[in-house]
């Protein structure tokens, strides 16, 4: 199998992981946020069209297996499980997530976010995820905030989301992992 980097589709993907990583060292800096300990468990991506997210999902058919293929929040989201990991920083993605275009248009297409798994009750998750930032990096002009329960079709577990981010790339948080709610959609 392919490596994802050598996929004509993904050139720009490609092309966009330094900048993203860069982006996404320089955010968790400034949130005070230690990714060193942290389990990030996927990697996901922007687009504006339909086009686009057309020709990433051909070329990662090329390079992994679809592992679910679900509608989130009223537009479609595929999860692809790759022969050859997606690095950033310390980390190496197997699973990406990639959405169809909704009604938010961000202001890159490419890399926008990972999301890091704090396992333990749902309804603590943003406590225990802002314990891990610093107030001052909260408070710093640009930073957002976001709360969430993002939920597929046949999703059995809770899984709700905080997301912090400056605008340009997104840190997320979940109790549960991708692959344990792409599970609990497969007991249905």
């Amino acid at each position: 199998m392919a490596d994802w980097q050598s996929i004509d589709e993904l050139h720009d993907i490609s092309a966009d992981l330094p900048r993203f990583t860069k982006a996404l060292t320089e955010l968790a800096t400034r949130l005070g946020l230690d990714i060193a300990p942290l389990d990030a468990d996927h990697i996901s991506l922007r687009c504006h069209q339909n086009t686009t997210a057309e020709r990433w999902r051909r070329g990662f058919e090329q390079c992994g297996e679809l592992l679910s293929e679900n509608i989130i929040n009223g537009r479609p989201i595929c999860l692809f499980k790759l022969h050859q990991p997606v690095c950033v920083a310390h980390w190496q993605f197997s699973v990406v997530e990639l959405p169809w275009p909704g009604e938010k248009r961000y202001p890159h297409e490419g890399w926008e976010h990972i999301e890091i798994v704090l396992p333990g009750e749902p309804n603590s998750l943003n406590a225990r995820a802002l314990a891990l930032l610093s107030d001052d990096g909260l408070s710093q002009p640009g930073i957002f905030v976001k709360t969430s329960s993002p939920k597929g079709e046949r999703e059995r577990l809770p899984n709700p989301t905080l997301a912090v981010t400056d605008g340009q790339v997104t840190i997320k948080f979940h109790p549960w992992s991708i692959e344990a709610i792409v599970a609990s959609e497969q007991s249905v």
